[in-house]
């Protein structure tokens, strides 16, 4: 879709020699037009919240918040939260929130924290073997492992889960998160054993703590935010697979990638390694050529293409927000 929006731009840019957008300022455009759009779906949702709470929206294919909901929620992702370590190389009590560093993916909002209470067994594997956990150390039938256990590769952050128990020192796990090395801490987790904390402010978390009676607990878990951090409670030492956020995302940075021509133009290359196309759904192609069109008039200093895109995003009926 990326192609075929700045193919759009620069066909109405060129149209009266308005001039010419450089790969890297559409870039730069189609980053802060998705953004907007991710941003209207959220305020769009809540004005149909609102509509349907005065029995004003139909249902069947008159539900209006059906087709928002949908979308938002291919940006929800679930992740196990990567612990912070002290300079010392020591487990702190809290996690990282997400981000692209820690989980892959930027969050936007949490919606859920889980915590995982009963750990099976912690330990490191003896030996590698594709899409499998060797411990010659223990016996997993011993420790209760069954299939659907989630077993956490303490070293790389990465996680699997439980297929097949092959024998009482090897697991089978649906993915290969033990390929290289041997000695990798890993630590075993029950899918089923989960709490669902409370969130609570830094305030708060002291008055609760104050009292045995509304002191949080292993059934009934919360949990504060500083800043990237975030702290469980009650605390204790962070161990990767303690704790799982399901959270929206940010949408991934658009980028038009291309390859360069000796006396040519740049010709689209979508096998380029970072190569990304928008995020948002193929209906939103002409609201994000709109868009991108009124930053493109600003930066040539035309103030008649910033009033067309305007003017024609305003035209442009199918978004929610532009009907009210």
């Amino acid at each position: 879709m990326i192609n075929s929006v700045r193919n759009t731009v620069l066909s109405v840019l060129n149209k009266n020699n308005y001039g010419y957008i450089s790969p890297s300022d559409f870039n730069l455009y189609a980053q802060q037009a998705q953004m907007e759009l991710y941003e209207e779906y959220y305020n769009n949702y809540n004005k149909v919240v609102i509509i349907e709470n005065q029995r004003q929206s139909g249902d069947d294919y008159a539900n209006m918040s059906k087709p928002i909901a949908e979308v938002l929620e291919t940006f929800i992702v679930s992740d196990f939260l990567v612990p912070i370590f002290t300079p010392l190389g020591s487990a702190s009590t809290k996690f990282e929130i997400p981000s692209n560093v820690t989980t892959g993916n930027s969050g936007f909002m949490l919606s859920r924290i889980s915590y995982y209470n009963n750990r099976r067994y912690l330990g490191t594997n003896t030996s590698v073997a594709t899409f499998q956990l060797v411990d010659s150390t223990v016996d997993f039938y011993s420790l209760g492992v069954v299939v659907g256990d989630i077993v956490l590769n303490q070293t790389t952050f990465t996680n699997a889960l439980v297929v097949n128990i092959l024998s009482a020192t090897s697991l089978e796990i649906d993915t290969d998160i033990f390929p290289i090395n041997i000695g990798d801490g890993y630590a075993i987790y029950s899918a089923t054993d989960i709490s669902e904390a409370e969130k609570v402010t830094d305030g708060k978390i002291w008055m609760l703590n104050s009292s045995m009676l509304t002191a949080p607990s292993q059934m009934f878990p919360a949990y504060t935010l500083f800043q990237t951090a975030l702290m469980p409670h009650p605390s204790k030492p962070a161990i990767y697979g303690d704790v799982r956020a399901n959270y929206f995302r940010y949408p991934k940075n658009p980028k038009w990638t291309y390859i360069s021509l000796a006396g040519g133009e740049p010709v689209f290359d979508q096998t380029q390694p970072d190569y990304q196309d928008f995020e948002m759904p193929l209906e939103d192609e002409y609201k994000l050529a709109m868009k991108i069109l009124q930053y493109c008039g600003v930066s040539i200093r035309e103030q008649t293409v910033t009033q067309f895109a305007m003017a024609q995003e305003q035209h442009e009926q199918p978004t929610f927000s532009q009907q009210q």
